[in-house]
């Protein structure tokens, strides 16, 4: 199958599970997660019609963006685990940082902005397991992160972010992702991002309000050995 029919494939399923919500399928970000995949591929995915894309690695991102250039529309969404050494160079490569999950590292970004340049949109990622281990805040931590990053201005925030966990259906975490996403709005009200739902479980995300869905290999085809 080549790489439009892929595209084309999950677009389909996309509208299908929107429709099944009751959603408008329009109201849905589909992000595409190059990982590990060349630039060569955005290059080719822009011509698909695909406007953002996603980089889980600071180092990949980077390069690509700059390998890729300028492309009108083009939207460059950090999706992986931040370090705050490497806020700078998240900050000057990507548009959107969906993995704020911790002050300092809200200040970090905050401390890299230039003068002149737009806000950064964030999304703070929030931990849905029990296990402290896994990227994100605690969800009792939520509203005290939002009320902190709120008040730096050169970040806007815009919603939350989460992976499903493993060891349980996706639909229940899905919910407490989506009250998690109310309570942030009494802080933030227009910050109204669920950033939810990769291949295996974008249906469960949309039917419980995700308005950003993180595809990869269904789309892209097989990841290429890291290098």
């Amino acid at each position: 199958m080549s790489l439009a029919d892929r595209l084309a494939e999950v677009d389909g399923r996309i509208a299908d599970a929107a429709h099944a919500a009751g959603r408008d399928p329009s109201e849905l970000t589909r992000i595409v997660v190059t990982k590990f995949h060349p630039a060569s591929l955005v290059d080719e995915l822009y011509g698909l019609g695909v406007r953002d894309v996603g980089e889980n690695r600071q180092q990949e991102l980077s390069r690509k963006v700059v390998e890729v250039g300028d492309r009108d529309g083009l939207t460059w969404h950090f999706i992986g685990q931040a370090q705050t050494n490497k806020a700078r160079a998240i900050r000057a490569a990507a548009a959107v940082v969906h993995s704020l999950d911790r002050a300092r590292l809200a200040d970090a970004l905050h401390a890299a902005a230039e003068p002149g340049r737009p806000v950064l949109d964030v999304l703070l990622q929030v931990n849905l397991t029990d296990d402290p281990g896994r990227g994100g805040v605690a969800p009792y931590d939520l509203v005290a992160l939002a009320e902190h990053t709120a008040e730096l201005p050169s970040l806007r925030v815009r919603g939350v972010m989460a992976v499903a966990p493993l060891d349980e259906p996706p639909a229940p975490a899905f919910a407490r992702l989506r009250a998690l996403s109310d309570a942030l709005r009494t802080v933030v009200p227009d910050a109204d991002w669920i950033s939810a739902g990769m291949t295996a479980d974008f249906a469960e995300a949309i039917a419980a309000g995700a308005t950003h869905l993180r595809i990869g290999s269904a789309i892209t085809g097989p990841r290429p050995q890291r290098g």
